[in-house]
């Protein structure tokens, strides 16, 4: 008798930067390394100027991003990283490795967050790989 093993966790790494922020024009190669590196994740890069009318408040209470970079970690489709971070492939590598092992955020406005770039994400033009 054969058992079905579960599928791996469906992971989501956002890095949401600006193009005027020289912090993230350097750390943009950086992550695109590692989108290649970890073909098991999904790596995203997202302009929140570009993307701006999908991350404001509207209905829901969306945090504003006022540092980069800042990195959202969805597991499954849920939260389980948001902050900013140093601009190290090395600070979003580790975060790719706990991923199994951190509790969902329970910020209403995080999980907004979420959403959002969820939706976004959907674009391929976004993807690092």
């Amino acid at each position: 008798m054969s058992t079905a093993e579960s599928p791996s966790p469906v992971l989501l790494l956002a890095c949401l930067c600006a193009a005027w922020c020289p912090t993230c024009v350097s750390y943009q190669q950086a992550f695109q390394a590692l989108a290649a590196q970890h073909p098991e994740a999904r790596l995203v890069w997202i302009d929140i100027e570009d993307h701006a009318d999908a991350l404001e408040d509207g209905d829901e209470d969306i945090p504003d991003i006022e540092n980069f970079p800042t990195l959202l970690l969805l597991r499954d489709g849920q939260p389980v990283f948001h902050g900013t971070v140093l601009p190290h492939a090395e600070v979003a590598e580790r975060l790719l490795q706990q991923a199994p092992s951190l509790r969902p955020l329970a910020d209403a406005s995080v999980r907004a967050l979420a959403r959002a770039v969820a939706g976004l994400a959907a674009d391929p033009a976004l993807d690092m790989g």
